[in-house]
């Protein structure tokens, strides 16, 4: 793969409010707890572990005009993140995604109001051909449109790479995963993509095979606390959890893609890959924000030294 400088990074922008309890949850009752508000959305959150990482990145996003428009742009200016590409719909409200953690950091429940994604358009996308050409790796969330997807899966220049986002929206995935270089999905979005039910090491396998099948390059599947699969034509690579000290499981799915892409910028090996991804993801979910601000490089090797990669089956 010929060496490029960034990577292109298209997906969503919004407003991350999240709660979590002091105790056990009360369903139907008010509960004791924190709130938080951050700036997220799988794309961006890509973007701003890429850039901790030390990778130059180039987004191409919708950006609405609210109160929080000003936090968004400031935010992108002093990460790095280049924006200057990005699409601006005057009057526009910025999307929202709204969080309920338990006590112990995990996700009980969400909402995303992301209907502004929906101005990522082919005709936007097929605007900044070059800045997807220039790309050594484009990477892209299912927050956009289904035609869009499709748009990329056809004409996108770079290797690309998909993140279903969710089971609401990994569907949009279905009809294009053969063109697609790597898919990175959790338990239940590779159920739904595959049609396996995962069950235990040979579900896992099946479905692994089944994605590769449609004729995905690389598939990575996470499984929460009990791991994460790698899988290409030739190997089937499993990683239990790493070590963390977990305080917020949000975003850490966001981590794990970003490692991927990095590690294609440095073309490791599937088993290297899936360790540092493994690390950096148990980093992410050590921190109460969306994204870990002390991530780093240093940080993310020292972590890998205790991710242990064996054979699925071995």
């Amino acid at each position: 793969m010929k060496s490029k400088k960034y990577v292109a990074v298209i997906g969503g922008i919004n407003i991350d409010i999240g709660g979590k309890p002091f105790h056990p949850m009360v369903v139907k009752d008010s509960n004791p707890g924190t709130v938080t508000s951050a700036l997220g959305g799988v794309g961006r959150n890509i973007a701003h572990n890429l850039r901790l990482m030390g990778t130059d990145v180039r987004f191409l996003t919708v950006i609405g005009e609210d109160i929080y428009t000003p936090r968004i742009e400031r935010s992108c200016l002093e990460l790095g993140i280049d924006i200057r590409d990005a699409l601006r719909i005057s009057g526009g409200k910025n999307p929202v995604y709204l969080f309920l953690n338990d006590a112990d950091g995990d996700m009980l429940m969400a909402l995303s109001d992301m209907a502004l994604c929906d101005r990522i358009t082919p005709d936007y996308l097929s605007a900044h051909r070059a800045v997807l050409a220039g790309a050594a790796v484009t990477v892209a969330d299912t927050n956009l449109p289904a035609d869009s997807l499709e748009w990329l899966a056809s004409s996108c220049p770079s290797e690309l790479f998909a993140d279903p986002v969710s089971t609401a929206k990994a569907g949009k995935l279905r009809t294009i995963l053969g063109k697609i270089h790597t898919l990175k999905s959790n338990r239940l979005e590779a159920e739904l993509l595959s049609g396996v039910e995962i069950r235990g090491k040979e579900s896992l396998a099946a479905a692994a095979e089944a994605l590769l099948r449609t004729g995905l390059q690389r598939v990575f599947i996470t499984l929460g606390s009990n791991g994460a699969l790698a899988a290409d034509k030739e190997e089937l690579l499993f990683a239990p959890c790493c070590p963390a000290e977990v305080r917020n499981t949000t975003g850490a799915g966001d981590a794990f893609m970003a490692s991927l892409l990095c590690s294609r910028l440095e073309q490791q090996s599937l088993a290297d890959t899936l360790r540092t991804a493994s690390a950096t993801a148990a980093l992410a979910t050590e921190s109460e924000e969306t994204v870990n601000p002390l991530l780093c490089p240093d940080r993310i090797r020292e972590r890998a030294k205790h991710c242990f990669v064996t054979q699925l089956f071995a």
